[in-house]
């Protein structure tokens, strides 16, 4: 589909943005969006750079955001547009497992996390909600959050990878990519010594000898929730 498209006469609909590095699925959201009364989409990107250049020129109402994306992380994306926007409401679509990545969106500046294995009503529902202001996130995921917020429970860590930082899951997971410090750091244009900070770090808090056993053990997680 086109990166933009006209958004001038919009007909009371409000406009979404889609962000997702799937050719297919940007047609596919856009297909299903289109069809409701209420939304409309104005536009699409593959890339981080391309959706903040696009974003700033057709002022959508909501931008629905993929976490993986051609030059990097949609976390990040999320940080910058909220950055430049705090009332931009953003929602993640993403095949990664919410009980890793729902808490770490939200608190970077988005208004919900939906995971694409869910129906697409569902994803509707998290629009709207979005939309008007609210927080949508799964009952079970709202559930761990309240409770842990009040005081009623501690939060339960089901594997290590959830003590990472938003930037260390990041080189986590590039790195079981296969792609090299070099290689990492100039996707995320950061330092080499930099990067090997993170990757020091994660071996730390993994518990990882080496990074023979780092590399083997983010493709493994790589492998088991990517997809």
């Amino acid at each position: 589909m086109n990166a933009t498209t006209d958004h001038k006469d919009r007909k009371g609909k409000k406009a979404v943005f889609i962000v997702d590095d799937h050719p297919a699925v940007q047609e596919g959201l856009a297909a299903v969006v289109n069809q409701q009364r209420d939304l409309e989409v104005c536009g699409a990107a593959g890339s981080a750079r391309d959706a903040l250049e696009s974003i700033a020129a057709v002022k959508p109402d909501i931008v629905i955001v993929d976490l993986s994306l051609q030059d990097g992380n949609g976390l990040e994306l999320i940080k910058d547009l909220h950055a430049r926007d705090h009332k931009l409401p953003l929602l993640v679509l993403s095949m990664h497992d919410e009980a890793l990545y729902a808490e770490r969106v939200v608190h970077a500046g988005a208004g919900g996390y939906v995971m694409k294995r869910e129906p697409m009503s569902v994803l509707l529902t998290a629009v709207r909600h979005v939309l008007n202001g609210e927080v949508y996130l799964s009952e079970q995921l709202k559930a761990k959050i309240v409770g842990f917020h009040v005081g009623r429970s501690q939060p339960v860590i089901h594997s290590p990878v959830e003590l990472l930082s938003d930037r260390e899951l990041e080189v986590f997971e590039l790195t079981g990519q296969g792609l090299g410090t070099r290689e990492i750091a100039e996707r995320l244009k950061l330092s080499m010594k930099t990067v090997s900070c993170y990757r020091q770090s994660i071996k730390l808090k993994l518990g990882l000898k080496n990074g023979t056993e780092l590399t083997r053990q983010a493709i493994h997680w790589v492998e088991a929730h990517a997809g």
